[in-house]
């Protein structure tokens, strides 16, 4: 089996490493209009220059009312795509593959990020707007705002969105795009039935609620180049018990994915609900989720992406040369060591380029 440090092909782009930082909110745009800062450069470009292969960018809302807070990163216009650009180039020139994460935060929008949740839960004030959902059920706390439960017309406005915003992420410099379709935000919110109690083409059984997900993965696949990979990130479970989505219900699903032209799954959990009731959160709680998925993609042409509490080089090199995932995603530890990689590669006496700015380090 392959090891940590191999290349992974997705198409014709090839990751340097099996190390990727997973998206992490910043909650950095202070002028609350979504554009990229210096700090959205220096985070993303200290991790490719500490050597991860694949660099993902926060969940970055494809239109404004898809934002979880008014300080969420956006690509809802050519201006978010040109404040990127430098950004991009700069993680592509370390040697690291760029992906942007795109995403709408669904009935879990206009929320106060939560270095200011000392105000409240969600936002009520001149800075906040109306969420959309599936339904007009809101996500459950003291002061949820009401939801506007999208129509035909308006579901295909969030189809155009996703589909504009990665024109605009590969004219930004971009090699990959990654769907967000976890953690209770809108896409996870139609395929989840904890959330998704309509009745037409976009609700029901299996084939209705995961009709939108696969429907934006389609378009995004569409408008990006065939040589350049598109990732969906998926909650594997609700962690609710059969009365939401299981397991089972994401090994049925990946497979689909994989024809509708997902690249590689990025298998997360939770989100959906505050009721969730996690069995435990320890050392790669989450990685059996994505054991499955690997399982369950037997024979098609898709990778699979294992997160959630690995945090050591050892552990990193456990998943990928076990054959559990194809690549490890680090979110927490990647905050607390930006050069995990490099870190990693001399913990288990592999090689890895180091800047030479970094050199004497090494």
């Amino acid at each position: 089996m392959p090891g940590l440090f191999d290349e992974l092909d997705l198409r014709d782009t090839t990751l340097r490493n099996r190390v990727a930082v997973s998206p992490m909110c910043q909650y950095s745009c202070e002028a609350r209009d979504g554009l990229a800062t210096d700090w959205h450069h220096v985070h993303l470009g200290a991790r490719a220059a500490g050597g991860a292969g694949l660099v993902v960018t926060e969940a970055t809302a494809v239109e404004p009312r898809g934002r979880i807070s008014p300080q969420d990163l956006g690509i809802w216009s050519d201006e978010h795509a040109d404040a990127l650009r430098d950004t991009v180039s700069f993680v592509n020139g370390q040697g690291a593959t760029s992906c942007i994460q795109l995403a709408h935060a669904g009935r879990k929008a206009s929320t106060y990020r939560p270095s200011d949740r000392d105000k409240g839960t969600t936002v009520q004030n001149e800075h906040g707007w109306t969420p959309v959902g599936p339904t007009a059920e809101p996500y459950p706390t003291d002061d949820a705002l009401d939801v506007e439960p999208l129509d035909a017309d308006g579901i295909e406005r969030v189809k155009t969105a996703f589909r504009e915003a990665a024109e605009r992420s590969l004219d930004a410099g971009f090699d990959a795009a990654e769907v967000h379709g976890a953690h209770g935000y809108l896409l996870h919110e139609f395929y989840s039935p904890v959330t998704n109690t309509r009745d037409d083409e976009y609700g029901g059984g299996f084939s209705g609620r995961t009709r939108l997900l696969r429907e934006v993965t389609r378009e995004v696949r569409d408008v990006w180049p065939d040589d350049k990979p598109v990732l969906v990130r998926l909650s594997a479970t609700d962690w609710m018990g059969e009365d939401g989505w299981t397991i089972d219900d994401t090994a049925r699903l990946a497979p689909l994915l994989a024809d509708d032209g997902a690249d590689l799954l990025d298998i997360s959990a939770g989100g959906i609900h505050p009721d969730q009731e996690i069995p435990h959160a320890g050392p790669h709680y989450q990685t059996p989720l994505a054991e499955r998925v690997t399982e369950a993609l037997d024979g098609k042409e898709c990778a699979v992406g294992a997160v959630g509490g690995i945090t050591t080089p050892e552990g990193a090199e456990e998943v990928v040369r076990n054959g559990r995932a194809d690549v490890t995603l680090l979110a927490r530890e990647h905050l607390r060591d930006p050069q995990f990689a490099l870190t990693a590669a001399d913990a288990l006496d592999e090689e890895l380029p180091v800047p030479r700015q970094y050199r004497r380090g090494y």
